[in-house]
């Protein structure tokens, strides 16, 4: 059996930074997000479910997904964004629960208690960050403006849903080294027995 531990958090707080630790950890890492493209691929049901939800004006001319159309519409209300989660994620939950292999898994999954996927894992842990230097990332990271960034700071939970729910909180307030630190003696405990629950 694997050890299974959830990440999540809010974009643009650096769980891509705890994801790298892990992974040189030999954490087998799952990406949800590549899962979550992965579900959504020309001709995938993921796809379907989505455009017989939102539509097809989501698709590009080659009836691939045009992510910009999506995000606009799923991310210009919390109810929206609720539906694109409920619509998608019992396809992304699908793929990764055919990835779990190996010790140490690192679930890597922004929207971890919403698919439920929290529910497989022995611990679960958030990274978060001050919204100020979550835009600047995601702006930087995704070449949004200003507005769009704003839009999807908004559609995002806030810390206390996190704070509420997970296990263990790492706040990334920029100074890397420490944050990194801090992330590698929790998963030398975990790899030698300590946070095991």
């Amino acid at each position: 059996m694997s050890y299974v531990l959830g990440l999540t958090g809010p974009t643009g707080a650096g769980k891509s930074i705890f994801s790298a630790c892990a992974a040189a950890f030999g954490f087998n890492v799952i990406d949800c997000d590549i899962s979550a493209r992965e579900a959504v691929k020309k001709g995938k049901p993921g796809l379907e479910a989505l455009t017989a939800v939102f539509g097809k004006e989501i698709l590009a001319g080659n009836g691939e997904l045009d992510r910009k159309k999506l995000a606009l519409l799923a991310f210009s209300s919390k109810e929206k964004t609720e539906l694109l989660n409920k619509t998608i994620l019992p396809y992304i939950r699908e793929i990764v629960n055919g990835k779990i292999t190996g010790d140490f898994v690192l679930l890597d999954a922004p929207t971890l208690f919403e698919s439920g996927m929290d529910k497989i894992c022995n611990s679960t842990v958030a990274v978060l960050s001050p919204t100020k230097l979550r835009k600047k990332r995601i702006i930087e990271r995704d070449g949004l403006e200003n507005t769009a960034a704003d839009m999807r700071i908004s559609a995002g939970k806030p810390d206390k849903f996190y704070t509420d729910r997970v296990n263990t909180v790492f706040v990334n307030d920029g100074d890397i080294d420490s944050f990194e630190k801090k992330v590698k003696i929790y998963l030398e405990d975990i790899i030698g027995g300590k946070n095991y629950e």
